[in-house]
C-alpha cells in the first residue's frame, strides 16, 4: 500500500515541478533577473537535482544537445546565408517596395511588417522569415524610434499564423502522428488561418495608430526630387535637407531625426558589398535552396551550409572579404547558436526527467468528462499553452494521439482533432523552445522577456480568434 502511494505522488511531483520550472524561468526572464541563457541553463540544472536525478544530467544536456545540433547548425549557415544575400542587395528591390508603401508613417510601417513576415512566411522557416523581416525593417523602426517589441511581436504572430502550412511543421507532424493526409487537415482550415491573418494585420493597424500617436509622422521637405525620396526615408541619404517630423506628441515639425544610426547604413544603396551584376545569380541560387528545402531532397542544415559557402566564394572571392561577412555576422550567429544550446538543457531536462510527459498526461487527464464531445474545442484551448510550454515534436507526437483517442470514444473525428491542434501556432512562434524567436530576438536587439511580455497576450488572443473561426465555419 505505501508503494502504492508512492508510485502516485511520484508522477504528481514531476508535473507540479514541471510547471514551476516553466514559471520560474518565465518570471525570472520577465522580470531581467537572468539572461536567458543563464535560465534555460541553471533553472532546468537546479530542478534536475529537486527531481532526484541530478546524477543524470549530464545524460539529459547531451540527448538535448543530441537532438537540437542539426537546428543549430541550420541557423547558424542561414544566418551566413541570408545575411550575405541582404549584403549583396539581393532583398533591396522587395524592401524598397515594402518601404515605398510604409512612407515614414508609423502605422504603415507596422502594417508593412506585418505583410513582409506574412508573404516571406511561404518559404516555410521561421528563422529566415525573421531574418529577412528584421533586416529589412529594424533600420526603420530603429531611425523614427518606433517599439521594437511591435516589430518583433507582429511579425512573430504573422509567421505563426502562416507556420500552418503543410512544409511549414505542424500540419506534418499532426498528419504523420494521426496517419492522416496534410492536405485533408490543411485546405479546410484555410478559411480560419485567414481570419487569423486578417485579424493580426488589424491588430498591427491599432499597434500602428498607438506608435503614429505617440511619435507623430515624419514628412519631407517638398523641394525633394521623387526619384530621392525613398533613399531619404531609408538611409538617410539627399540633398542635404532635414526631414521633419509632424504630429503627435513625439515633436513638431522641424524637428531633425538623429543623424548616427548604423543601422540604416545596413540597407545604404552605396554599401561597397553590393553586387549588382551578380542580382540574378543570387536570385536563382536562393530559389534553388529554397525549392530544395521544400522538397526535402537534402536535409536542411546540408543545404544551408552548401548554400552559405557557395553564396561566400562566388560574391566575395578574395579571403579577406569572405572573412569580413562571416566577422560581420559572428555576433547574430553566437547569440543564435547559444541560445539554441542553453535551450537544449531546458528540454533535456524537461523530457528525461519525464515531467512534460507528466504534465500533458494530468491536463488530458483533467478534462471533465462532459466535454468529451467537444474534444475538438478541447484540443483547441489546450494547443494554446502546451505548444507554447512544449516543443512541436512533444505536442504533436506525445499528446496528440491521446487526445484523439479521447475524441474518437465520443464520435468526434480525428481530423477535427489535428485542425484543432493548430490553433495554437501563433503562440507557439514567441515560445522559449522555439529556436527561431532567439533569430528574432537577436537581429532586433530586444530583450526576450520584453518580447515575451508583450506578445504573449496579443498572440493568445490571435490564437482564440482562429479557433473561433474555426468553430464557427464548422471547420472544427
Amino acid at each position: 500500500m505505501e508503494c502504492s502511494r508512492a508510485n502516485v505522488r511520484y508522477p504528481l511531483m514531476l508535473t507540479i515541478l514541471g510547471f514551476a520550472m516553466i514559471a520560474t524561468f518565465l518570471v525570472l526572464i520577465m522580470l531581467k533577473k537572468m539572461s536567458p541563457i543563464a535560465a534555460l541553463v541553471l533553472i532546468p540544472a537546479l530542478f534536475c537535482v529537486f527531481v532526484g536525478k541530478g546524477a543524470h544530467l549530464g545524460d539529459y544536456v547531451i540527448d538535448g544537445v543530441t537532438s537540437l545540433a542539426p537546428t543549430a547548425a541550420m541557423l547558424m549557415f542561414a544566418i551566413v546565408y541570408f545575411g550575405v544575400m541582404i549584403d549583396v542587395g539581393l532583398f533591396d528591390p522587395v524592401v524598397r517596395a515594402i518601404l515605398k508603401f510604409c512612407k515614414a508613417d508609423p502605422l504603415r510601417i507596422v502594417v508593412g511588417t506585418a505583410l513582409l513576415a506574412a508573404i516571406v512566411s511561404l518559404d516555410g522557416d521561421g528563422s529566415t522569415t525573421f531574418m529577412i523581416t528584421v533586416s529589412a525593417m529594424y533600420p526603420l523602426y530603429k531611425r523614427l524610434k518606433m517599439s521594437l517589441v511591435v516589430m518583433t511581436g507582429v511579425a512573430a504572430m504573422a509567421n505563426g499564423v502562416m507556420n500552418t502550412l503543410p512544409w511549414g511543421g505542424p500540419t506534418a507532424r499532426a498528419a504523420t502522428a494521426l496517419k492522416l493526409d496534410a492536405g485533408d487537415i490543411f485546405v479546410p482550415m484555410i478559411p480560419a488561418l485567414a481570419v487569423g491573418l486578417v485579424f493580426v494585420i488589424a491588430l498591427s493597424y491599432v499597434l500602428g495608430r498607438r506608435e503614429r500617436k505617440r511619435l507623430g509622422v515624419l514628412t519631407l521637405d517638398e523641394v525633394l526630387v521623387e526619384e530621392k525620396e525613398t533613399e531619404t526615408v531609408l538611409v538617410g541619404a539627399g540633398s542635404g535637407k532635414s526631414p521633419a517630423r509632424t504630429g503627435g506628441s513625439g515633436g513638431g515639425a522641424g524637428a531633425d531625426l538623429p543623424e548616427e544610426d548604423e543601422g540604416f547604413q545596413g540597407l545604404a544603396p552605396d554599401r561597397p558589398t553590393l553586387r549588382p551584376k551578380l542580382y540574378w545569380f543570387n536570385a536563382l541560387l536562393t530559389a534553388a535552396l529554397l525549392t530544395a528545402m521544400i522538397m526535402e531532397w537534402l536535409p536542411i542544415p546540408v543545404l544551408f551550409l552548401l548554400g552559405a559557402a557557395t553564396a561566400l566564394t562566388v560574391n566575395f572571392p578574395h579571403i579577406p572579404d569572405q572573412k569580413a561577412r562571416l566577422a560581420a555576422h559572428a555576433e547574430n550567429v553566437l547569440n543564435v547558436s547559444g541560445m539554441v544550446f542553453a535551450a537544449a538543457v531546458f528540454t533535456g531536462v524537461l523530457q528525461g526527467t519525464g515531467m512534460v510527459d507528466h504534465m500533458a498526461t494530468w491536463l488530458v487527464d483533467n478534462i471533465p468528462d462532459g466535454m468529451g464531445p467537444h474534444m475538438a474545442f478541447v484540443t483547441g484551448v489546450l494547443s494554446i499553452p502546451l505548444t507554447y510550454f512544449m516543443s512541436n515534436d512533444g505536442f504533436y507526437f506525445g499528446i496528440l494521439p491521446v487526445l484523439a483517442e479521447a475524441g474518437q470514444a465520443h464520435g468526434v473525428s480525428s481530423l477535427e482533432i489535428a485542425r484543432a491542434s493548430l490553433v495554437g501556432q501563433p503562440l507557439h512562434m514567441s515560445s522559449p523552445l522555439v529556436p527561431a524567436v532567439y533569430v528574432l530576438v537577436g537581429m532586433a536587439k530586444v530583450e526576450f522577456g520584453d518580447h515575451t511580455r508583450f506578445v504573449v497576450k496579443w498572440a493568445a488572443l490571435t490564437s482564440l480568434v482562429v479557433l473561433g473561426a474555426g468553430i464557427l465555419f464548422g471547420i472544427i
